[in-house]
C-alpha cells in the first residue's frame, strides 16, 4: 500500500548525505584559509608563505642577496619561490580535498565541488 514510501526514505537519506558533504566542504574551504605552506628558492634565501587556497601571506628574503647588480636574479629567486609556495598550495588542498571524498566513502579522484 506504501511502497513508494521506501524510495521516499532513500531520497532523504540522499539529501541528509549531501547537506552533511556541502557542510563539510565549507568547513575544508575554511580550514583552507587557515592551513599555511612555505615555498623557498636559494637554498632557503627566498621564503614565500601561502595557505593552501594559494593566498600569497609572507615573503622572508635573506638580506644577503641585495645587490644591485643582480637584480634579476633578485626577481627570479622571489618569483621561484613565490610559485613553489603555489604548487605546495595546490598539493595541500588537493590533500585535504582526498582525505574529505575518502571520508566520505567517495572515490579518491572525485572532483569536489561536482
Amino acid at each position: 500500500m506504501f511502497k513508494g514510501l521506501g524510495s521516499l526514505g532513500d531520497m532523504g537519506k540522499m539529501m541528509k548525505a549531501a547537506q552533511e558533504m556541502q557542510g563539510k566542504m565549507e568547513q575544508l574551504q575554511e580550514d583552507l584559509a587557515s592551513i599555511t605552506v612555505t615555498g623557498e628558492s636559494g637554498a632557503g634565501l627566498v621564503k614565500a608563505t601561502a595557505t593552501a587556497k594559494g593566498e600569497l601571506t609572507a615573503l622572508d628574503i635573506d638580506p644577503s642577496i641585495f645587490n644591485p647588480d643582480e637584480k634579476e636574479v633578485v626577481e627570479d629567486l622571489i618569483l621561484a619561490a613565490i610559485k613553489d609556495a603555489q604548487q605546495k598550495a595546490q598539493e595541500k588542498s588537493a590533500e585535504e580535498m582526498r582525505k574529505l571524498t575518502e571520508g566520505l566513502g567517495l572515490p579518491a579522484d572525485m572532483k569536489l565541488p561536482f
